[in-house]
């Protein structure tokens, strides 16, 4: 069997960021998919499910109810490595094109201090599994080590 694209990236080179994963279409639009990688593969710890559970929720919401974006985003979720997130825009978008969104994204994330959205058991299959506090701390970490000073090695995948 043939490896998938994201099987073939060097993770042991890979640096927290946000990278382009794939582009696919689909009928006349263009499908960009992001792989928003949080921690470094293999050298940091992952993310625990609930503070993962609860940016999904957070960063979802803040998506879908942003003024520019609400009707290009196509899927927010989490890596089952726990070690990102992948978000999928109709549009054919770089890296760069979307740096001021996920910095956004995560200020929203780190400033959050009311119920999670769709935190309930009628709303959510696993609502009790969540993590505000430590949740506002790593996308604050996120921002500070990550986001606001990206560079080139942190929007490309290494060779």
């Amino acid at each position: 069997m043939e490896k998938i694209a994201s099987f073939t990236i060097n993770h042991l080179k890979l640096l927290p960021g946000i990278y382009v994963s794939r582009k696919d279409k689909a009928g006349e639009s263009t499908i960009t998919t992001f792989d928003i990688r949080m921690t470094r593969p293999n050298f940091e710890p992952v993310m625990n499910t609930a503070e993962v559970h609860t940016i999904e929720h957070l960063g979802a919401t803040f998506l879908r109810n942003h003024p520019d974006f609400s009707d290009k985003t196509i899927y927010f979720g989490p890596m089952g490595c726990r070690t990102g997130f992948y978000l999928l825009l109709n549009g054919d978008y770089t890296s760069s094109d979307i740096v001021s969104l996920i910095q956004d994204m995560f200020r929203f994330i780190r400033d959050y201090k009311d119920e999670v959205p769709g935190a309930c058991a009628r709303d959510c299959g696993n609502y009790l599994d969540m993590n505000l506090p430590m949740t506002n701390y790593l996308a604050d970490k996120f921002l500070k080590e990550v986001l606001e000073n990206i560079d080139e090695t942190h929007l490309v995948y290494p060779e």
